[in-house]
C-alpha cells in the first residue's frame, strides 16, 4: 500500500500503496511513496475541447498528442471518487459538466490520473538525464525529487543532475568501508545463482500479481492480481523446477465479481487464517471476501466505501480486520459476516492494520498518525504522533509490546505501549521506507532464545537490519539496485528474503548479512513469502507470474 500497489498499480500504490495497488504503468518509482496520492487539491481545469493547456497555437503541439480539458476534468473527477472525496467529486463534476462528457467510464482504469502524472515525471527525468547530443543517458535516476520535477524546467533539472552527479562521485571516493552505523554485507563466497529451470513458474494471471501468501498448514500458495482474481495453487512436494510444472494441478480461481465496478476489482491484499481453512481477500472495489480452500465463497463483507489495502485475521480466526481508503477500519465477525465495529479515527486513507491481540490492533494512515484500538471501545488506547509524512506500514513484535512503523519521511520508529512516546527513531535510509518486518524471534515467538531483529526496506534500494534494544543498524544490505518492496524472515529467523523492482529475489543470512542465494525473474517483484517449514520461497511479479524457488 503500500505498492505499488507496484505501479502498474503497486509501484506508485506504494506507487502505489496508493499508487502500489492502483494501476500505474511504469517500470520504476519516482519516490512518490507507497499507496501515495498525488495532491490535486484546488485544481479546476475548465474550458472547451480546443483548450490544450494553452499550447494549441504551437504548430509543434498540433502535430503531437495533447490532452483536452474535458479529459483532464474526467481524470480529476475519477481521482476524487477513488480517493473517497465524494462531496468534492460531486461539486467538481457538476461545475465541469462531467455528466455531458462522452468519455466512457469503463475505458478509464483505476488510478489513471496517478499514472498520467507518473509518466510525465518519468519523461522529465529522461529528458534531464540525456546528454546534449541525445546519444547517451545517465543510468542513475535517483538524483531528482518529484518536487523538483514538478517545479523546475528541463535546463534547471539538467544542471541539478550535473552537480549532484559530481557530488555523488566525490562522496563515493571518500566513503569509508562501513556505512554510517551499519556494516555493509561482507565480501567472500559468491551467492548461489538459481537458474530458470530450477524455479517453478506459475502462469495464469493476466495482469500484475501484487500479493502472495503460503497456507500455514498445507502446500498451498495464494496469489492476488490486477486481473480481478485470486488463485490458490497446489505446490507439489519435492524439488521445484520446470520438470515440476508439467504435473501442476490447475489452480482454484477466485473471481471477484462486482458488476457496478467492472474495472475496479484488483485484488490488493489477502491473508490465510491460522488453521489454513479459509482465505480472506481485499479488493479495490471496497469489498472483503472469504473463501474456502476449494474456492467456495462463504461471505462478502461490504461496509467500506473505498479500496481495501490491508486485511488481517486474528490468531483465533474469529475476527477479520480491514483498513480502507475510506479512512476507516472495520472488525468483522467471521461467523456472521457482520461488522462488529467500525472505527473512524483517521482523517485520511488507512494504509495498514495489524492485530496486537485477538481483540486489539493498530492502524496507520496518510494522516501521519497511528491509532491503537480495542474492540468495544470507541476511543483509541493510544494515538502515536511523530512521523512527518505518510505512515506506510506498521507491525507488532512477537510480544505485542513494541510497535514498529515506517514512513515516507524516510524513518522507522519504534513505539512502546507502556508510554506515549517513541522509543527509537531509526533514520539511516535515504528515501521512503515501504515496508518493515520483525523476525520471528525473541519473547513471544517460537524462537525465544534468538535476538529480536527488525528489517526495513526502502526506495533507496537497501534493506536495514536493526537492533531494537540499542536502536542501532546491524547490517545494511545493498545488492538491490531498485526499490525494495518486500522482505520476509524465514520461520527460524535465520534468513531474510527480499524482492525488488530490479527483478531480483535475494536470500540473506541474518547473522552476517551475507547474500547466499539469488534469482532474477522477468519482472519487478511486489511480494515474497516463505512456506511453513522454510524450504521454499515464493515471489509475485509484475509480468503476471508467481515463482517458487527451493531454499533447502
Amino acid at each position: 500500500p503500500k505498492g505499488a500497489r507496484a505501479p502498474s498499480c503497486a509501484q506508485n500504490v506504494a506507487q502505489t500503496r496508493l499508487c502500489a495497488r492502483l494501476r500505474v504503468d511504469s517500470t520504476r518509482p519516482t519516490g512518490l511513496g507507497r499507496r501515495t496520492y498525488l495532491p490535486v487539491r484546488g485544481i479546476r481545469v475548465l474550458g472547451n475541447a480546443r483548450d490544450r493547456f494553452g499550447l494549441e497555437t504551437s504548430r509543434r503541439t498540433q502535430e503531437t498528442m495533447a490532452v483536452t480539458s474535458e479529459e483532464v476534468n474526467f481524470l480529476i473527477f475519477r481521482y476524487l471518487q477513488e480517493s473517497g472525496f465524494n462531496h468534492s467529486a460531486f461539486t467538481f463534476g457538476y461545475e465541469s459538466y462531467i455528466n455531458e462528457s462522452k468519455i466512457e467510464e469503463e475505458d478509464v482504469p483505476p488510478g489513471a490520473l496517478i499514472s498520467f502524472i507518473q509518466k510525465g515525471l518519468q519523461y522529465l527525468e529522461l529528458e534531464a538525464n540525456v546528454n546534449e547530443s541525445c546519444t547517451e543517458m545517465d543510468g542513475d535516476f535517483g538524483l531528482l525529487t518529484p518536487k523538483e520535477l514538478l517545479t523546475k524546467d528541463v535546463q534547471e533539472l539538467k544542471e541539478l543532475v550535473k552537480s549532484r552527479k559530481k557530488e555523488k562521485e566525490k562522496a563515493e571516493k571518500q566513503q569509508p568501508a562501513e556505512k554510517k552505523r551499519g556494516k555493509a554485507e561482507p565480501a567472500g563466497d559468491k551467492p548461489v545463482v538459481v537458474a530458470d529451470n530450477e524455479v517453478t513458474t506459475l502462469e495464469g494471471h493476466s495482469s500484475e500479481v501484487f500479493v502472495c501468501a503460503w497456507n500455514p498448514k498445507r502446500n498451498l500458495l495464494a496469489s492476488g492480481s490486477g486481473d480481478s482474481t485470486a488463485r490458490i495453487w497446489q505446490i507439489p512436494e519435492g524439488r521445484s523446477g520446470k520438470s515440476t510444472m508439467k504435473g501442476l494441478a490447475k489452480p482454484v480461481v477466485l473471481k471477484h465479481v462486482n458488476k457496478s465496478l467492472e474495472k475496479s476489482k484488483d485484488v490488493t491484499t489477502l491473508d490465510w487464517n491460522s488453521e489454513g481453512t479459509h482465505l480472506a481477500t481485499g479488493s479495490y472495489d471496497g469489498q472483503a471476501r472469504i473463501w474456502t480452500v476449494d474456492g467456495t465463497q462463504t461471505c462478502t463483507l461490504s461496509k467500506h466505501k473505498g479500496p481495501i489495502f490491508s486485511l488481517k485475521w486474528n490468531k483465533l480466526g474469529t475476527y477479520l480486520l480491514s483498513g480502507s481508503v475510506d479512512r476507516t477500519v472495520v472488525i468483522w465477525d467471521v461467523a456472521t459476516g457482520e461488522a462488529k465495529q467500525q472505527y473512524e479515527l483517521h482523517s485520511a486513507p488507512t494504509l495498514d492494520v495489524d492485530w496486537r491481540s485477538n481483540t486489539s490492533f493498530a492502524s496507520c494512515s496518510t494522516d501521519k498518525t497511528i491509532q491503537v484500538c480495542e474492540l468495544g471501545s470507541a476511543e483509541p488506547l493510544r494515538c502515536f504522533k511523530g512521523h512527518k509524512d505518510e505512515v506506510n506500514a506498521i507491525k507488532w513484535d512477537p510480544s505485542g509490546n513494541l510497535l514498529a512503523s515506517c514512513s515516507d519521511d524516510c524513518t522507522t520508529k519504534i513505539w512502546n505501549m507502556d508510554s506515549y512516546k517513541c522509543v527509537w527513531t531509526l533514520a539511516d535510509h535515504e528515501k521512503e521506507i515501504y515496508t518493515i518486518k520483525w523476525s520471528p524471534t525473541g519473547p513471544g515467538s517460537d524462537n525465544p532464545n534468538q535476538d529480536l531483529v527488525l528489517a526495513s526496506a526502502s526506495f533507496d534500494a537497501t534493506i536495514k537490519l536493526w537492533d531494537v534494544e540499542r536502536g542501532e543498524c546491524l547490517r545494511s544490505l545493498t545488492k538491490h539496485t531498485d526499490p525494495v518492496y518486500s522482505v520476509a524472515f524465514s520461520p527460524n529467523g535465520k534468513y531474510l528474503a527480499s524482492g525488488s523492482f530490479d527483478r531480483n529475489l535475494h536470500i540473506w543470512s541474518v547473522s552476517d548479512g551475507k547474500l547466499i542465494r539469488t534469482y532474477k525473474g522477468n519482472g519487478g517483484i511486489f511480494e515474497v513469502c516463505w512456506n511453513k517449514d522454510g524450504s521454499k520461497v515464493a515471489a509475485c511479479f509484475s509480468n503476471n507470474t508467481v515463482s517458487v524457488m527451493d531454499f533447502i
